[in-house]
């Protein structure tokens, strides 16, 4: 007898009903198959689209599961987080967005339901890792049990992390190059999109840390040692990346911190030229004023030489002021 409620035909949303052969491959299976299939059989995993509302009746009405793990696999704002029951396990797994034209930090979350034999799972938008475990299916390389199919799949969500996180990484180091060469201007927006993608993902794999190490410590009968020993190495590795993505926050802010320093030293330098540019030309404004008094007993009216006189003083005066700086060591 099917362990689900009789439905007449596939929900739309239903991505792939597959059952695992147990010899590391798959086979799709019809809809009639999964309404058919014995609630004994292991290894049968449900992929749906959990924006579709077709999938989202079925998963609430007919799916057999509690409200709990309904909430989970449909609520569109879940974080990561790892709840057990008895022997049933709800996991919600974030992986980088690595769809063509998508922002990595816009994360694709992943909601998993098993109790060891049935699997089902919910998405929205594609997560390249669903597509590894199917290809690794195809050619007989893949998980065996439902059990195998949940850590495999982690460990992938897991591992493609690593190329953003060493992107980003990258994209520290290029900025710290280019600090004293590239003007500030471009800088400061490469770098604030760089801390922006930073702090999207932390925001997920900090919460999906602490998941995973619940995860391989959770006493689940249907989980062997080796599939224990897989879950706290990929926890590990989570908390290595979460290491990363902090390290690399911290090098933006040093170099944010070095950017506004430069900034504010060029800001400087131009003040203190014009400041020297006044004191020079303060007393010269202040001769050349006082000698244009249009009033009666001013010395050298009549005299031709009495501009150039009034010339050659400015430029002593000048040369005077130019002196004393350079001496004083202001310039």
């Amino acid at each position: 007898m099917s362990q689900f409620g009789y439905s007449e035909k596939a929900p739309n949303g239903l991505i792939h009903a597959m059952l695992l052969d147990g010899a590391g491959g798959g086979e799709f299976l019809s809809w009639e198959q999964v309404t058919n299939i014995d609630d004994g059989q292991p290894g049968l995993w449900l992929h749906f689209d959990y924006s579709e509302p077709e999938a989202q009746r079925w998963i609430q009405n007919n799916s057999g599961l509690n409200d709990i793990a309904v909430d989970g696999l449909l609520n569109p704002n879940n974080r990561p987080h790892v709840l057990t029951r008895a022997n049933n396990l709800l996991l919600i797994l974030r992986g980088v967005n690595l769809n063509e034209g998508a922002d990595p930090e816009d994360m694709v979350s992943v909601r998993i339901w098993t109790n060891g034999k049935v699997l089902i799972s919910a998405r929205k938008r594609v997560l390249t890792s669903t597509q590894d475990i199917l290809a690794s299916l195809d050619i007989k390389a893949g998980p065996k049990t439902a059990g195998e199919l949940l850590v495999q799949w982690t460990d992938r969500v897991i591992a493609r992390m690593n190329d953003t996180i060493s992107f980003l990484e990258d994209n520290v180091s290029e900025i710290e190059e280019a600090l004293f060469v590239d003007e500030p201007n471009q800088l400061r927006s490469k770098l604030l999109k760089n801390r922006q993608q930073c702090i999207g993902i932390r925001r997920y794999i900090a919460p999906q840390r602490e998941a995973l190490n619940k995860l391989a410590t959770e006493p689940l009968s249907w989980l062997s040692d080796i599939d224990r020993l897989a879950l706290r190495s990929i926890a590990d590795r989570q908390i290595r990346y979460v290491e990363d993505v902090d390290t690399i926050k911290e090098r933006a802010s040093m170099v944010k911190e070095e950017l506004l320093s430069r900034v504010s030293e060029e800001l400087n330098n131009r003040s203190f030229v014009l400041t020297v540019v006044a004191a020079i030309f303060l007393p010269l404004g202040f001769f050349t004023g006082l000698m244009g008094v249009n009033v009666g007993g001013m010395p050298g009216l009549e005299n031709e030489l009495a501009f150039w006189f009034v010339v050659g003083i400015c430029l002593g005066c000048t040369g005077l002021l130019g002196a004393y700086f350079y001496f004083k060591k202001w310039f």
